[in-house]
């Protein structure tokens, strides 16, 4: 069976997509059979991976291409009577294990049917199978191509939308930034996860839903950890300024969402996956330039190459020693996201 994890947190800003993009190919790379699931409509990892840009619009891609996260549920958000389909997934030419299955610049128009959904009442047949598409959907896909993970990378707010995403989801891993408004995120996140929660639980005893041909996920989402990036480090660590947030962050996870979470059945263990007693699974620093020649270059930052980012000498040298740090960090996260799902 194949594990659904979903990197969400309302805040943007937070390197969601480089860190779904990156623990993909990883995972990939380490023999995972993996899709990565583009569902924010700003679909910066769809750009990513096909390499647009102002001159080769996503535009360009969606004209002879249903191939994307809007089109493929779109039977049952438009209420006809066609099933769900696979079609073929994006594939990259370079890791066989990886593929992409394409955000559209139009999914969040589905999210006032989500709403609709959520708030049932009464017998509305033709909302039955709302709920249950987006899971159907990535389960049949990871049927016909036998994929051990699925990452999707949701987009940074507090929707009907992501509700359903995370909900159905299998795991959930909160990305976060070292900084006063991702501590409120995850604040404010404490009372946002038990009222989906509660809303889960109510619609799966819906008679509607309980009829559907696509049912809701049985289980629950389960937490399993942070990741902290986006800071300058020092010396191979972070700086005092960004190290005071990733320990605040730390704590209010520990004291405050834990607790909520485990209250809600919807942690991996109250045994931390991550390093130091924390849920912290990986501290990812800010690669700055990196990060933009891996964009450019539709590579990951661990396996850019001197030719790519044409710098020689010390600049490379320096170059050289962070993708190295890069790649250890990135392998390090892919094995406790590996051991946490078993």
């Amino acid at each position: 069976m194949s594990k659904i994890i979903a990197l969400f947190n309302n805040k943007g800003g937070v390197s969601k997509t480089t860190t779904t993009f990156h623990l993909g190919w990883k995972l990939a790379e380490k023999g995972y059979r993996t899709l990565i699931v583009d569902t924010d409509p700003q679909c910066n990892l769809t750009g990513l991976c096909l390499n647009t840009d102002k001159d080769n619009k996503l535009e360009n891609f969606y004209k002879n291409n249903e191939n994307n996260i809007k089109d493929l549920l779109s039977p049952v958000f438009n209420g006809s009577l066609n099933r769900l389909e696979v079609k073929d997934c994006y594939a990259f030419a370079n890791n066989k294990n990886l593929f992409l299955l394409p955000g559209h610049i139009d999914f969040s128009e589905y999210d006032a049917t989500y709403n609709i959904a959520e708030n049932l009442v009464g017998s509305i047949a033709l909302l039955k199978n709302v709920p249950g598409a987006f899971r159907e959907l990535l389960k049949i896909t990871a049927e016909k191509y036998s994929f051990d993970y699925i990452l999707v990378d949701m987009s940074p707010n507090i929707s009907a939308t992501n509700a359903n995403i995370l909900m159905e989801s299998d795991f959930f891993i909160l990305p976060c930034a070292p900084d006063y408004f991702c501590y409120m995120a995850i604040e404010s996140l404490t009372k946002v996860f038990p009222k989906w929660d509660k809303a889960y639980c109510k619609m799966k005893e819906h008679e509607v839903f309980k009829q559907a041909d696509y049912k809701m996920h049985a289980g629950k989402p389960r937490f399993i950890g942070t990741i902290q990036q986006r800071y300058r480090p020092r010396n191979g660590f972070p700086s005092k300024a960004f190290s005071e947030w990733i320990n605040d962050i730390n704590r209010i996870v520990i004291n405050k969402l834990v607790p909520v979470l485990r209250k809600c059945n919807m942690i991996v263990s109250d045994a931390p996956c991550g390093a130091d007693g924390t849920y912290n699974l990986a501290n990812i620093a800010d690669f700055n330039s990196l990060i933009a020649q891996s964009q450019a270059n539709n590579t990951p930052v661990f396996l850019l190459t001197q030719e790519q980012v044409q710098k020689s000498g010390s600049v490379w040298n320096n170059m050289e020693k962070s993708i190295q740090e890069f790649n250890q960090t990135f392998d390090c996260l892919a094995d406790r996201v590996v051991k946490a799902t078993k």
